[in-house]
């Protein structure tokens, strides 16, 4: 099947939906649909095809690419009351892209097998602005046979396409795994840009410091810059909800319990971010976890 005649249809073109969809529509047909005018005027704007319904933006497609919030919201767009499963040609693909833990894959392999249509377990990972450039880090788990279906669509949006497993849930295993290792490295940044400030340290001039030494991860150099906007009035740029990371912790709580592995440092991180979220840092970027370690900036 070449490009030209390849369609993903891409439900939801929101903060990623929308640059995965642009890029997407560089070399593919792509059918595009979100419950907001605004986003849809946008799409149609960088080439996407709109749709008035998502059960519309699905038919004919060969690949629906979701991303979804969890499992339940997972389950309510593909079999729910306006489910798109039941208008999906047989031999289509669902590629989701979204974090939902691996309890939600068998019932929906199960129930999508009934319409000939397989699933595509692929969460990805790298934001908007690398979601646009095809520079998105995906891991996949999916039947070989399926996984081909996907490449056209996979291959445009990732940068580093791990194929980890040749069933669905593989890909949700390892990005559990990612999400503990990101959720800890976030809140471990946020108590060493804390303390920085609280032992009388420029934060700016520490955090250029740890960068360069072996204290240094991703996730310090990414959110680092975002911990000393917290403060602010306008506080940091949103890039990655705090109450994300409630989510997936959560998720990373759930997997660590059933595996009888004990996982006190995750377990903590989690309790951070349960606290921020309590304490109305929901909707802020996750950065903002340190104003639950030090809810004020040292002044002086």
């Amino acid at each position: 099947m070449t490009s030209s005649n390849y369609t993903v249809t891409v439900l939801g073109l929101g903060a990623m939906g929308l640059p995965m969809a642009t890029r997407l529509a560089s070399e593919l047909t792509v059918h595009g649909f979100d419950i907001a005018e605004p986003r849809l005027e946008l799409a149609a704007a960088a080439g996407i095809k709109t749709f008035a319904s998502a059960r519309e933006a699905s038919q004919d497609a060969d690949a629906l690419l979701l991303a979804v919030r969890n499992g339940e919201q997972l389950n309510d767009v593909l079999f729910g009351e306006n489910g798109v499963a039941s208008v999906l040609k047989p031999g289509a693909v669902v590629i989701l892209g979204s974090t939902v833990g691996t309890e939600a894959i068998p019932a929906t392999v199960a129930k999508l097998a009934e319409y000939g249509v397989s699933l595509v377990d692929a969460p990805l990972s790298g934001g908007p602005k690398r979601a646009g450039e095809g520079d998105l880090l995906i891991v996949v788990g999916a039947e070989p046979e399926a996984l081909e279906k996907a490449r056209p669509a996979l291959e445009l949006l990732a940068s580093t396409l791990s194929i980890v497993g040749d069933k669905p849930g593989d890909g949700q295993a390892l990005k559990t795994v990612n999400q503990l290792l990101c959720g800890v490295h976030i809140a471990a940044a946020a108590e060493a840009m804390a303390l920085a400030d609280a032992l009388g340290l420029d934060q700016a001039k520490t955090l250029a410091a740890l960068e360069a030494g072996a204290a240094g991860s991703f996730m310090l150099s990414n959110r680092g810059p975002r911990i000393l906007e917290a403060y602010t009035e306008e506080g940091a740029e949103v890039l990655s909800r705090l109450d994300i990371f409630v989510k997936d912790m959560g998720i990373v709580g759930k997997a660590t319990r059933a595996a009888g592995l004990a996982a006190p440092v995750a377990a903590a991180a989690e309790q951070l971010y349960l606290l921020g979220q309590a304490q109305g840092l929901a909707a802020a970027d996750d950065s903002a976890v340190i104003k639950v370690v030090a809810p004020s900036k040292r002044t002086a």
